[in-house]
């Protein structure tokens, strides 16, 4: 799997509202204003991924026992947002542009495995019949758990000492986020631990 970072800016326009810090009003100004500055973020984070791109698609592809879905993936250098990933629907994410370039990575490497879960789940188990939050709940701990509880993911970046953190901005999955830290940990296999996830995650009527 390859990550491109792109400038999108039709794309980055959809999640321009008035619950994000540039809203549709002042969407044209401040994303002219910033152009020339996405395309050296774009290039910046470009370079450091690529410092890791392939040895971290070989290890998601090994640690979950599915390929990527896609050959490509896009990272669009957003004025609007500091994250987000695709709920199965595309090989497209969003980052935000004012990040370190080498700090970026870990939370990119995030909503990658966001998306691939939720293909995993759409593609493998949604004869389970979860509901979208459901998913995305088990997607975002499975995320903290393959950008921190190994040895091999530690060596993308080093400096980030912050493991399976819990100080989120998801309360509502904490404590089953906790739960499922052994389930990683001890899995025999990653459909176990989607499984066990899945049996869990109906326990919690918040989620």
């Amino acid at each position: 799997m390859k990550l491109e970072y792109i400038i999108d800016k039709e794309y980055d326009k959809r999640y321009a509202s008035k619950g994000n810090p540039v809203d549709s009003q002042h969407f044209e100004e401040i994303y002219e204003k910033c152009h020339q500055y996405l395309e050296y973020t774009q290039d910046q984070y470009q370079k450091t991924w690529d410092e890791i791109g392939q040895e971290f698609s070989n290890y998601i592809e090994k640690e979950t026992g599915y390929k990527w879905f896609y050959p490509t993936y896009y990272c669009v250098v957003s004025v609007v947002n500091m994250g987000i990933s695709n709920w199965g629907r595309e090989p497209k994410i969003i980052r935000g542009w004012k990040e370190n370039p080498y700090s970026q990575r870990r939370i990119t490497a995030h909503e990658l495995v966001l998306s691939h879960y939720f293909e995993i789940y759409k593609r493998n188990y949604s004869d389970y019949k979860l509901s979208d939050r459901q998913v995305w709940a088990l997607a975002e701990i499975a995320a903290f758990a393959l950008t921190s509880l190994t040895e091999t993911v530690k060596t993308f970046w080093p400096w980030d000492f912050s493991g399976y953190y819990t100080n989120h901005n998801y309360p509502q999955i904490v404590e089953l986020q906790n739960n499922l830290k052994d389930e990683f940990i001890n899995r025999k296999s990653f459909d176990e631990y989607i499984k066990r996830g899945i049996e869990l995650v109906k326990l919690y009527d918040q989620i």
